[in-house]
């Protein structure tokens, strides 16, 4: 395909890279030897440079360590979508799609990459396995999540989070997981009281947008937000237990 024919996926916010960008995603089913993909229909380029795909027998990729369908995530996947996670231990083929580029200045790179995972699943995938954001998709629900004119809501490509702060009552922490794939931090909203779990979550979601768009924060830096009294001051930090990778931690007042 001809750059020129792709619609461009912008980053109008996009200023000076960030951390490199983590692609990961799993097609499970069963594929032709010779495998042609028809990313072209769904204007993708094909893969970035340095994003690959290597093709596994599942029972073989079964035995690695790192199985995606075993281990704490197997049994998240297996408890929220049973059939999908049945379907596709018993898939016999996995494609792998994995790699990392410099945080580029616009999302080309990631429409090009769900074209390619679309065309893979006209071809014979059943399933998507995105484990950055630790959801099974079927591939009609796959389908109906990203194929969407212009490119999906940024609230579909991120897992946004909730559980009780171990340290305050009436007090959540809000957090997300997937914004490695834009080359940005996770968000790490705390101390957020109960009455403001509404407001807080939309903040989350307006955050993500920016950041997907290209926005990134400074440590140090300070949000207003509508409505509170006092900014959000940033707090910037790596947690490779909790996130796998940088962070962004804002506390509400």
């Amino acid at each position: 395909m001809n750059d020129s024919t792709a619609p461009r996926w912008p980053r109008p916010y996009w200023r000076q890279p960030g951390e490199n960008v983590l692609l990961q995603f799993y097609v499970f089913g069963g594929f032709a030897r010779d495998l042609a993909i028809p990313a072209g229909r769904y204007d993708s380029r094909g893969l970035p440079e340095g994003v690959e795909l290597k093709r596994f027998q599942n029972a073989v990729l079964r035995d690695w360590e790192g199985y995606p369908l075993a281990g704490a995530l197997g049994e998240v996947l297996r408890e929220e979508s049973p059939e999908v996670y049945e379907a596709a231990r018993r898939a016999p083929e996995v494609l792998v799609i994995r790699g990392e580029l410099a945080d580029p200045d616009s999302l080309d790179y990631l429409r090009d990459t769900l074209g390619v995972i679309a065309g893979l699943l006209d071809v014979g995938g059943g399933a998507v396995l995105d484990p950055q954001i630790l959801s099974l998709f079927a591939a009609e629900d796959w389908r109906r999540r990203y194929l969407v004119p212009g490119g999906a809501p940024p609230r579909n490509h991120v897992l946004i989070l909730r559980r009780e702060e171990e340290d305050a009552a009436g007090r959540s922490r809000i957090n997300t997981r997937g914004m490695r794939k834009f080359g940005r931090p996770d968000l790490d909203l705390r101390h957020v009281p109960d009455t403001a779990l509404d407001r807080a979550g939309a903040l989350c979601e307006q955050l993500v947008e920016l950041m997907m768009l290209g926005a990134d924060f400074v440590d140090g830096q300070r949000l207003e937000v509508e409505g509170l009294a006092t900014a959000l001051a940033v707090q910037r930090g790596i947690d490779e237990a909790e996130f796998g990778h940088a962070y962004v931690a804002l506390r509400w007042p």
